[in-house]
């Protein structure tokens, strides 16, 4: 993977309490005198990757990332019973990253986020673009109920019919209508086994289609019982209340952006977030750049995408 940075250590890390009886884990890493940047996870419910601080320039960059809710290191966790989703929306998120910006007495920063990144990270910027420098996003999703409707029903299965199968196996033939409901039910099934089932096969889905080509890595990984659970039980809480966005809000307000650069890196042949939503917002938000990576889907490792992460980072990198 020569299109990252060096492995790089975590420098600075901590717990802050960001209301609500949340406490959400930070870290820091870079230079401490460098250009800030926030790094947004995907998901919701990915959590912190130690890849994430590499597409930046260490010597330039002062490179912040968090844990949101319910996920990581970040308490209290989404696997633990009882645990009040009420206070767990984009919103909340959107004033984690302010409470967390002025924690660290910073004026502006940029804004790094891939797919549910590339939405927290459009959410914050039109709720506070004065404390934005740039904005570079992968994989633009807005959860516009069309791009739900592709991934969970039945859009993408046009391409992946045997994965979609799988996807539907664990739900009654009577509830196959509408994928999203049913799920939200059985991961929170009272029945364990039912639970990590429904989890695992939610998850997969998404890691079976992630990538341009299969990949077993992704398979492992988004099958893993404590990944899957984490993944699909905060998904469907988001989804299914749309995030608390009103339809078509992220690409209707993104003139808020007018004035703040940013580039948004696209695989032409992403399933799970299909570049047609990441053009619309091209052209509504004006100082944006679009780059189209041929050769790539969803993944951040598919050809092509590393490289333009980096080219983008750099690009925005102080002189």
């Amino acid at each position: 993977m020569d299109d990252l940075y060096p492995p790089i250590h975590v420098r600075a890390e901590g717990m802050l309490d960001v209301g609500d009886g949340h406490r959400i884990y930070c870290q820091e890493a870079g230079n401490p005198d460098g250009k800030p940047v926030v790094v947004l996870h995907g998901g919701p419910g990915s959590g912190i990757s130690p890849m994430a601080r590499r597409h930046f320039d260490p010597e330039a960059y002062r490179i912040i990332l968090f844990d949101q809710r319910g996920t990581g290191r970040s308490t209290p966790h989404i696997g633990e019973p009882d645990v009040d989703l009420s206070v767990n929306t984009l919103w909340h998120l959107v004033s984690d990253m302010e409470k967390l910006r002025e924690r660290l007495n910073l004026e502006q920063w940029q804004v790094f986020g891939g797919s549910w990144g590339a939405t927290l990270a459009l959410a914050y910027a039109e709720a506070y673009p004065s404390r934005v420098t740039e904005i570079i996003l992968r994989g633009v999703f807005t959860v516009r109920r069309s791009e739900l409707d592709w991934i969970y029903s039945g859009g993408a299965a046009n391409l992946f019919p045997r994965e979609w199968e799988a996807f539907l196996a664990p739900i009654p033939d009577e509830r196959r209508d509408n994928p999203m409901a049913a799920y939200r039910e059985l991961v929170y099934h009272p029945d364990q086994v039912v639970r990590e089932r429904a989890a695992i096969a939610w998850s997969t889905w998404e890691g079976a289609i992630v990538s341009l080509r299969p990949d077993p890595a992704f398979h492992n990984q988004y099958a893993s019982p404590d990944f899957a659970v984490t993944f699909a039980r905060l998904a469907l809480h988001y989804f299914c209340h749309g995030a608390w966005l009103e339809e078509g809000q992220l690409i209707r307000e993104a003139g808020k952006l007018a004035g703040i650069p940013g580039v948004i890196v696209q695989g032409r042949y992403d399933a799970v977030c299909p570049p047609a939503t990441a053009y619309e917002l091209h052209r509504a938000w004006p100082d944006s750049k679009l780059e189209l990576v041929e050769a790539a889907g969803h993944a951040v490792t598919d050809p092509g995408m590393l490289a333009a992460l980096r080219e983008a980072t750099d690009s925005f990198r102080p002189i």
